[in-house]
C-alpha cells in the first residue's frame, strides 16, 4: 500500500496540473472489483486515483472516457496515466450516487426527475458515443451477441441455479438457452452497451448526473442498460415509474435517431433483456456470496429474487422456453427465498450479544452469564497501528487508525472470516431462544485493533440480524488508553 501511495504522489506531481500540493490521500472502500480508488486532496480541489493491475481494463476505461468526453457525455476527465497503465488520475464527481439519493429522498418528484435526466444522458452516450468508437479496446467480446448472452445464462446456471439442488433436464435447458440467446441477438438497435448501468454507478454533482464504471462496455442492444437501471433490485422502483421512465427513454431515442422506433417490438425485446440482466445479477450474487462468502452479496440475494418473482408474474418475454420457465418458477418460491434470508430478532427476542475489546496484557473477559463458551478472536496477527508514533494517542475509533487498518492491513479479510463464523451462532441462538452470546476481541493494548474489530462486528450484527448488542471497550472503561 505504501508503494501505491508513493506512485500516486509521483503521478500527481509529474502531470501539468499537479499543483497545489497534495494534503492527504484517502482510500475509498472497495465494492465488488479489485480496483482500488483513492481520493487525492489538495487545498483547493480533489481528484480520484485509480489503481488496477488489470491493464486491459484500465486501457478500455481510459479510451472510452476520452472518446465520450469528446462526444459531450457526462463522464470523468482523465488527467494523467502512468507508463505501465496501472494507475490513473480522473475527475472526482463526489460521493453522492443516484442510489444514495434515492435511499435518502425516497420515490419523490426530485428523484424521478434525476432518473429522467439519467436516461436522457444514457441515450446520448449509447447512440452519439457509439459514433467512431474503437471497440477493439473492449475487455471481453466486442459485441454483446449470442455468445455473450449464453455466457450470462451459463454464469447464472453454474453459480446460482446449480447451488439450489433443483433437478432439471440439462439438454432441454441448454436448448432453451440457445433459443433465448438467438431471439435476443436479433434486435433492431445496437449501439454502445454500458453493461453495468445501475444507480450506484451514476454520480450526482451540481444537480447533474455523471457516469462511472463503464470499462466493461461493448456493442449491444439499447434495451440492456435501461433494464439494468430500472430493474435494479436495491432501487425498488415502482411499476408506474418503470413504465413511464421506459417511455421517456424511448422518446429520447426517437429524438436522437430522428425517427420513431417500433415500440411494441422494442418493449418485447426489452423484457427479454430484463430477464437476462436479472439472471446475470443472481449469478454474480451467487459467485460473490455463495462461493467467495462475501456477506454483502449474500444479503442481496433475497431482494434480487423478489424482484425477479415480480417480473415473472407481470411481464412476457415473447418466446416460449418450457424447461427454463419451469425452473424460474421454482427458484422464486417462498421456501427458496427463505434459504437466503437471515433470521432477524424481534422485540421479544431474548438474545443479547455481548461484544468486548480487551488487552492481552490483562486477561480474557469473564462470561458473567454463567454459560461460558462464546468466541475470543486474537487480533494480534494484524499489523499494529499502536507501533506508529502518530497513532499512539488515537484509538480504533479514530479515522486515521481506521483508514490504516482498512487500507494497509488484512483487517477486512480477518473480519469477513469472523462474520462467517459468528453469523452461524447468532442465527442458531435466535432460533433456539438463547439469551446470551459473548464475543471478545483482544490485541496487545486493547486500544486499536480490538476496538475497531469490536465496533465493526457490532455494526454488522445490528444491520443483519437486528439483534440487541452490549458493547464494551474494557481498556477505555478502565481509562487505560494512551492519550
Amino acid at each position: 500500500m505504501e508503494e501505491i501511495l508513493k506512485q500516486i504522489k509521483q503521478l500527481y506531481t509529474d502531470y501539468p496540473g499537479g499543483s497545489p500540493p497534495i494534503t492527504s490521500i484517502d482510500k475509498i472502500p472497495q465494492s465488488g472489483s479489485n480496483r482500488m480508488y483513492f481520493r487525492v486532496h489538495t487545498p483547493t480541489a480533489t481528484c480520484i486515483a485509480t489503481y488496477n493491475e488489470n491493464v486491459v481494463e484500465n486501457r478500455a476505461f481510459i479510451q472510452f472516457s476520452r472518446h465520450f468526453r469528446e462526444k459531450g457525455c457526462p463522464v470523468p476527465a482523465i488527467y494523467a496515466v502512468n507508463p505501465p497503465c496501472t494507475l490513473y488520475l480522473q475527475e472526482d464527481f463526489g460521493d453522492l450516487s443516484l442510489l444514495a439519493e434515492l435511499e435518502r429522498e425516497g420515490h419523490n418528484e426530485k428523484v424521478y426527475g434525476l432518473f429522467r435526466q439519467c436516461l436522457d444522458e444514457l441515450a446520448h452516450l449509447q447512440i452519439i458515443g457509439d459514433q467512431g468508437l474503437d471497440y477493439s479496446q473492449t475487455i471481453t467480446s466486442r459485441e454483446f451477441g449470442k455468445q455473450a448472452i449464453l455466457s450470462d445464462l451459463l454464469y447464472f446456471k453454474y453459480y446460482f441455479l446449480d447451488t439450489l439442488g433443483i433437478p432439471y433436464d440439462k439438454e432441454r435447458l441448454i436448448d432453451d438457452f440457445e433459443a433465448l440467446s438467438t431471439y435476443l441477438t436479433h434486435v433492431d438497435h445496437k449501439y454502445f452497451l454500458f453493461r453495468d448501468f445501475q444507480s450506484r454507478n451514476v454520480m450526482l454533482k451540481g444537480g447533474r448526473v455523471h457516469f462511472i464504471d463503464y470499462q466493461g462496455g461493448m456493442k449491444g442492444a439499447l434495451q440492456y442498460d435501461v433494464a439494468s437501471l430500472l430493474w435494479q433490485a436495491k432501487a425498488e422502483l415502482p411499476d408506474d415509474w418503470k413504465t413511464s421512465l421506459l417511455e421517456h427513454y424511448m422518446d429520447s431515442v426517437d429524438r436522437i435517431l430522428g425517427y420513431k422506433i417500433d415500440r411494441p417490438r422494442f418493449v418485447s425485446q426489452y423484457n427479454g433483456y430484463v430477464l437476462i440482466r436479472l439472471l446475470q445479477v443472481l449469478g454474480a450474487y451467487g459467485f460473490r456470496g455463495l462461493f467467495e462468502r462475501k456477506a454483502h452479496f449474500l444479503i442481496s440475494i433475497p431482494l434480487a429474487l423478489r424482484n425477479f418473482k415480480w417480473f415473472l408474474s407481470h411481464k412476457q418475454v415473447g418466446i416460449v422456453l418450457p424447461e427454463f420457465e419451469r425452473l424460474l418458477g421454482l427458484i422464486v418460491r417462498d421456501e427458496v427465498i427463505g434459504r437466503f434470508e437471515p433470521i432477524q430478532a424481534g422485540k421479544d427476542t431474548p438474545l443479547v450479544v455481548h461484544i468486548n475489546s480487551f488487552s492481552y496484557r490483562k486477561s480474557i473477559p469473564n462470561d458473567d452469564s454463567g454459560n461460558g463458551g462464546g468466541f475470543v478472536f486474537d487480533c494480534r496477527g494484524i499489523l499494529n497501528p499502536g507501533r506508529i508514533t502518530e497513532f499512539k494517542p488515537l484509538t480504533g475509533r479514530d479515522k486515521p487508525v481506521k483508514d490504516f487498518l482498512e487500507q494497509q492491513t488484512r483487517m477486512p479479510e480477518f473480519l469477513n472470516s469472523v462474520y462467517n463464523l459468528v453469523d452461524i451462532s447468532v442465527e442458531d441462538y435466535i432460533k433456539r431462544g438463547f439469551e446470551s452470546l459473548q464475543i471478545s476481541f483482544g490485541c496487545t493494548g486493547g486500544q486499536h485493533r480490538s476496538v475497531y474489530a469490536a465496533d465493526a462486528l457490532a455494526r454488522h450484527l445490528r444491520n443483519k440480524f437486528h439483534v440487541k448488542i452490549d458493547l464494551h471497550h474494557l481498556e477505555q472503561e478502565e481509562k487505560n488508553w494512551v492519550n
